[in-house]
């Protein structure tokens, strides 16, 4: 029996999502593999994990321009010397949790902890296979510290391998394979029996909007955005996601009953039906996450990215570029 590890950081929804789709995947293919998703910041810290999360939803939601400075700043200088010497110290406590679970494997959706796994393999104290699965279509250092130590890098586009090739990382460590969904998204729906549940026209043109609940637009944001939309765009009907935002679910709601728009927009709070919703849709509303497009460009949709997190101008998107 193999023992898998796979490391994930709840800092937006993508890291988590795709630990899951890999899990799910390895337990539904490999009868032969043990295959356990940790959230490592949390294991390491409870507090730490609670108050980083509400900086970076804070950061992202509020204060994109200051998100801005030090998204691009944790590429080199000193926000990355801090970045990376705070991961030093918690590769500490993640090396009992290693040693205790023995892996043969370990992956990481995230680079905090492709970092602490590279340091730790660096100091011998531990001698596993490392895979990081980059989560996103452009390339930040912080998933690169340490890359000799890293077994395995896979990667969403050949232009992101091409970039990391040109930062001397051997070609056969790179693999070129997409960012992974569920595999759910490829199967076949029955598309009326779905608009039956929701009470939909399925002649109707659907957008399916992300207000994105922790992680998202932001309530201001996706509630001007679903106003905007329905007052606009009356031949069209709308699935709005507020997710576990309770605030944006009674703030999407309280606009469907303004707008008298109940019979063409229906709100949704989380929910596991991603891929049927798309299945239905015509065009995905949300922000610029490297899962969410993912899943939009698997299911053949358009997308139309509102407010997306500014990020560093030195590297261009590698899926635009």
């Amino acid at each position: 029996m193999k023992k898998i590890l796979i490391f994930y950081g709840a800092y937006g929804g993508g890291h988590v999502a795709a630990a899951n789709s890999l899990k799910n995947f390895i337990d539904k293919n490999y009868e032969d593999s043990d295959v356990e998703a940790i959230d490592c910041i949390e294991y390491i810290s409870k507090y730490a994990n609670k108050i980083s999360t509400k900086a970076y939803v804070g950061l992202t939601k509020n204060t994109p321009f200051l998100w801005k400075k030090l998204y691009s700043g944790s590429n080199k200088g000193t926000l990355a010397f801090i970045s990376n010497t705070s991961n030093r110290l918690m590769a500490i406590k993640l090396a009992k949790l290693i040693k205790e679970k023995k892996p043969d494997l370990i992956i990481s959706t995230h680079p905090f902890s492709s970092q602490m796994c590279a340091i730790l393999k660096k100091k011998k104290t531990i001698s596993c296979e490392l895979a990081t699965i980059m989560t996103d279509y452009h390339i930040h250092n912080q998933w690169l510290m340490l890359p000799e130590f890293v077994d395995y890098f896979f990667v969403a586009t050949e232009q992101m391998k091409e970039d990391m090739i040109k930062l001397n990382i051997p070609s056969k460590k790179i693999h070129s394979t997409g960012i992974p969904v569920s595999p759910k998204f490829n199967e076949n729906f029955d598309r009326e029996e779905i608009f039956d549940d929701l009470w939909l026209d399925k002649d109707k043109f659907t957008a399916l909007l992300f207000g994105g609940g922790e992680f998202g637009l932001g309530k201001n944001m996706a509630v001007k955005v679903l106003e905007t939309a329905i007052k606009m765009f009356r031949d069209i009907q709308i699935i709005a996601i507020s997710g576990k935002n309770k605030k944006m679910n009674k703030a999407f709601k309280a606009i469907v009953e303004r707008t008298n728009s109940d019979s063409r927009v229906k709100v949704l709070e989380f929910t596991d039906k991603v891929p049927e919703l798309m299945n239905i849709s015509d065009v995905v509303i949300t922000k610029a996450g490297g899962l969410t497009i993912t899943e939009s460009l698997v299911s053949g949709l358009p997308i139309i990215i509102i407010n997306p997190i500014p990020r560093s101008r030195r590297r261009k998107c590698s899926i635009f570029s």
